[in-house]
């Protein structure tokens, strides 16, 4: 058939056609695009797409995508009820098809993927969900710049569209281009002032200037919107408000408060998703920890490493389970810590040699962790290397903002093996950058006493302390 329309096709969102008599099924699919772009908490609704019509090539094709990480087996029926039915796809459903049997194959080539949906977007450029699954993928990819193009490549053909902006913002901030993912960011808001993925973005723009009172400002403005927001969106708008708070030196009982309330509250939501509150709850944890609040956050801590004592909780993410590496291990909780690590490198192995030759450095990264959290420094420092610097790990899928921390880490760990110089010399390359961060002054300080020098004034292009 040549997927014109007809009495058994209807148009999606986009205009463009698909295979099914069900209006049911069409009101589903342009539900879940909307909760998907808006980041929302009923993404589950393509389920019910796929029930209201057994034979809707992108219904199944969509809801596979959506279970793959949740439903394996039921991913996998699903896709196999895509295929069966691919004869009679409009050429858009099939596109769509192929796209997504790359991204949820066992032995996926991300680069084939990301391709695919090149090819698709080329072809069919007002979908902005399958954008979002190929920026998704680009992110996990630690590939900004591919992110970027994709959005590019569509743009024209979505410019007075909510929530392009908001996905040309991010890529820009990843690549440093903090001027134009500001103009994006804010241009995505005049257009939907709930378009929740442009507020976070200009959120992380507010933090990179070291505005963390205006940022904090606009977030809290932004937060009686967020109730709607996927367990993820939620806990992590929240969390750029509590390190926004911890890094402009505020109190840390308002970090707490908002930890507690506003991060750790969200798992008693009945359709919340854990490890979406979890990855942002240890996240923030152990930037308090690294500035030295340990006994604050302890029983905290507990909580979260008993989580991950459950095996089914592991290789969600690589960011998560180098989280709960360090949770694990600096709790004492060795045994698991061990076996996670352990866990992690066998599937490691299992890995094409390409992928492996990508993943390499997070393998690394995720040890090192394992040993920060045990006290071992110098293994820390053997292993990342003299020349680390956590910017490069965007493949344990991290945004810089995230990647944060472990820059904090190994600044720690060079004072604590005595590379005093050294920490001095990484110390002031973010300072120049980010002088405005009270702790980082302060680790500076820090050095400047154990090198004996403490009496000299703190200056760094012209900054003082």
């Amino acid at each position: 058939m040549d997927g014109g329309i007809d009495a058994t096709t209807r148009s999606d969102r986009w205009g463009y056609p698909v295979r099914t008599a069900s209006d049911a099924c069409i009101a589903a699919i342009d539900a879940y695009y909307d909760q998907v772009l808006a980041l929302g908490r009923d993404r589950a609704v393509i389920r019910r797409a796929a029930r209201h019509d057994p034979s809707c090539v992108l219904a199944n094709a969509l809801a596979a995508h959506f279970l793959a990480g949740k439903d394996p087996a039921e991913s996998s029926r699903l896709l196999g009820a895509a295929s069966d039915s691919l004869d009679n796809a409009t050429p858009y459903e099939r596109a769509v098809f192929g796209a997504i049997s790359c991204v949820v194959a066992d032995d996926r080539d991300a680069d084939l993927a990301v391709d695919r949906h090149f090819e698709l977007l080329k072809e069919f450029p007002k979908d902005l969900l399958s954008l979002k699954r190929a920026q998704t993928l680009c992110f996990y990819m630690g590939r900004p710049d591919l992110s970027l193009n994709l959005v590019q490549e569509v743009l024209v053909h979505n410019e007075d569209q909510s929530y392009i902006y908001g996905m040309l913002s991010f890529p820009l901030l990843e690549l440093g281009r903090m001027a134009d993912a500001e103009r994006a960011a804010r241009k995505g808001l005049g257009i939907n002032s709930c378009d929740f993925w442009s507020q976070h973005n200009l959120c992380h723009v507010f933090q990179y200037k070291c505005h963390f009172e205006e940022a904090v400002k606009f977030m809290e403005a932004c937060s009686s919107t967020w109730n709607s927001c996927s367990s993820f969106m939620y806990t992590h708008n929240w969390w750029h408000v509590a390190v926004c708070y911890l890094e402009g030196d505020s109190p840390l009982d308002k970090v707490l408060e908002i930890y507690d309330h506003c991060i750790w509250k969200e798992l008693e939501r009945s359709d919340a998703e854990p490890t979406e509150v979890y990855v942002n709850a240890l996240s923030l944890l152990m930037r308090i920890y690294v500035r030295d609040h340990v006994h604050h956050i302890a029983e905290r801590l507990m909580s979260l490493a008993n989580v991950f004592k459950d095996e089914s909780m592991w290789h969600v993410e690589w960011h998560l389970d180098v989280l709960a590496l360090w949770a694990l291990a600096s709790t004492k909780e060795t045994s698991k810590a061990e076996g996670l690590l352990k866990s992690i490198k066998s599937r490691f192995s299992l890995m094409s040699r390409k992928k492996q030759q990508k993943m390499q450095s997070a393998l690394r990264l995720a040890e090192a962790i394992y040993e920060y959290g045990r006290g071992n420094f110098q293994s820390v420092f053997d292993l990342l290397g003299p020349d680390f610097d956590a910017i490069g790990f965007k493949m344990i899928g991290a945004s810089d903002e995230q990647l944060d921390v472990f820059n904090e880490v190994w600044y720690i760990v060079l004072l604590n093996i005595g590379q005093i110089s050294k920490a001095i010399e990484e110390v002031k390359k973010q300072v120049s950058k980010r002088g405005r961060v009270p702790f980082l002054w302060q680790l500076l300080e820090k050095a400047h006493s154990m090198e004996g020098s403490s009496d000299a004034p703190l200056q760094v292009n012209g900054q003082r302390f």
